[in-house]
């Protein structure tokens, strides 16, 4: 099978968040595609699958457990079958539990992701979020995938220590924290022990909710975001309506191989 790692929401090499691409002509067996992923141990691993012309079904899987939604994966997807499969114009991604997904790349070489919009809603703040974060948050919001916690400031993003076993009890919902910032529009750091690991480098999928709110609070259409990981990534953010959203990034290729079974 052939596999290529992707460095995904970055121009640079051991940077943004990697992600192994696997190109199939049908789905193994999902027990399969998930040892796979473990034995990849990357935040994903997408298996993409033609369907038609321009058209693939995706699947991500984390080493835990299989995905709803990955952007980072799902760019990198795009980089991989733009680079080495020829592809060109639009290509969209079928999945089955966001609806279709379109890519393109922009005259500035990166590549833009149009996904739906999922904004969170205000919530009181379970007492396992409190107690996993070593900063109370200003706000807690909720959207389908992850706790939302506004911090009071960029540094706080930076500082703030989680305690893995109390979040794992928020499960199936991962947690990001936020705050606005003062080179970027907005940070973040993304924390999912339940579903991949303790921190996941670059997290596309969550900016469908963090966009939202900081195009609100900050009466912007078009933000640049920054998850602030040990590796970091950048984001560029542009709000199409309330129900879709651009998110785009650069890619940078590490690994093209084989994987035999």
């Amino acid at each position: 099978m052939d596999i290529f790692v992707v460095d995904a929401f970055t121009d640079q090499h051991f940077k943004g968040n990697s992600a192994a691409i696997m190109p199939v002509t049908t789905f193994p067996d999902a027990s399969l595609m998930q040892r796979i992923a473990a034995e990849n141990n990357l935040s994903e691993t997408a298996f993409i699958k033609p369907t038609g012309d321009n058209t693939y079904a995706i699947r991500w899987f984390s080493p835990l457990t299989e995905i709803d939604f990955c952007g980072h994966a799902t760019l990198a997807s795009a980089f991989v079958l733009y680079q080495f499969y020829q592809l060109k114009g639009e290509i969209t991604f079928t999945t089955e539990q966001v609806g279709t997904l379109t890519v393109k790349q922009a005259p500035n070489g990166n590549i833009e992701m149009n996904f739906p919009c999922q904004p969170g809603e205000e919530v009181e703040p379970p007492a396992a979020l409190l107690k996993g974060l070593s900063i109370t948050p200003t706000k807690v919001l909720k959207n389908r995938q992850a706790y939302i916690a506004v911090l009071p400031s960029e540094k706080a993003v930076q500082d703030v220590v989680c305690d893995s076993e109390q979040l794992k009890q928020l499960a199936p919902h991962d947690i990001v924290v936020t705050a606005q910032s003062t080179q970027y529009d907005f940070v973040s750091r993304y924390f999912w022990p339940a579903n991949g690991g303790y921190e996941d480098p670059v997290t596309g999928s969550i900016h469908t909710a963090l966009a939202p709110y900081w195009a609100e609070q900050l009466g912007k259409r078009e933000l640049t975001a920054y998850q602030a990981s040990q590796r970091g990534g950048v984001l560029h953010c542009k709000m199409i309506d309330n129900e879709r959203i651009i998110i785009a990034g650069s890619a940078v290729l590490y690994l093209r191989g084989k994987v035999y079974l």
